[in-house]
């Protein structure tokens, strides 16, 4: 599913036998729902265009498939930070339940952060390997995302009517870096550890700065 990108994305996609759909963004929610609607097999494997399945993953999905015990399936999502694979700050494992029958399952979410529920209470498998999570080669396309996913998420508290004062903004600054370096013991990932949780504590900043800005 694409919208209407105008870089090379769709001839390399239809090049490798995708079958393509355009659809105007809206939200991330609603695109991957539209994306389920199009698929015609009886379970769906969702991924996002900067994530790869490992070898030792394809292979359980593949066993899975071949003797089905579950509705749905999560995984475990590994990311690559600049080169380096993350172990700690929170990101691993980052479960995420990707592989479902398509009709027990709907996506749902406020922008930026979906997420895939079951439309009934089922118990949920999980399947060896990695998701392979390549998320920023640079620490500008880092900061890049944190701008434009800060005024996503300022907009979807702007429309909530939401706000917040200096003191509570600093202090969940404060709270992020903390929570990714020591709670989520960040440190074990060494110099890239200090880096992500400074720069999630950054895009706290910048989501709650952006939304004071729209209240003004």
């Amino acid at each position: 599913v694409d919208s209407h990108s105008t870089d090379e994305t769709v001839t390399i996609a239809e090049s490798f036998g995708a079958k393509v759909y355009q659809k105007e963004f809206i939200s991330y929610a609603t695109q991957k729902n539209f994306a389920n609607e199009q698929t015609n097999n009886r379970f769906i494997l969702s991924l996002d265009a900067d994530e790869a399945l490992s070898a030792d993953l394809s292979a359980a999905i593949i066993v899975s498939m071949q003797n089905l015990t579950h509705q749905a399936y999560q995984l475990n999502r590994r990311t690559n930070y600049c080169g380096t694979w993350i172990n700690y700050c929170g990101w691993y494992p980052d479960t995420k339940v990707r592989l479902v029958k398509k009709s027990k399952a709907h996506w749902t979410g406020t922008n930026p952060h979906d997420k895939l529920e079951l439309k009934e209470k089922s118990h949920v498998g999980n399947l060896q390997g990695d998701l392979l999570h390549y998320s920023y080669y640079t620490k500008e396309d880092h900061f890049k995302q944190i701008e434009y996913f800060g005024n996503i998420s300022a907009k979807e508290l702007f429309l909530k009517g939401k706000n917040i004062s200096v003191f509570l903004l600093y202090l969940k600054v404060i709270t992020q870096f903390f929570k990714s370096y020591f709670v989520k013991m960040g440190f074990l990932d060494g110099k890239t550890g200090w880096l992500i949780s400074s720069r999630s504590a950054y895009a706290t900043l910048r989501k709650y700065q952006i939304l004071r800005k729209m209240h003004q």
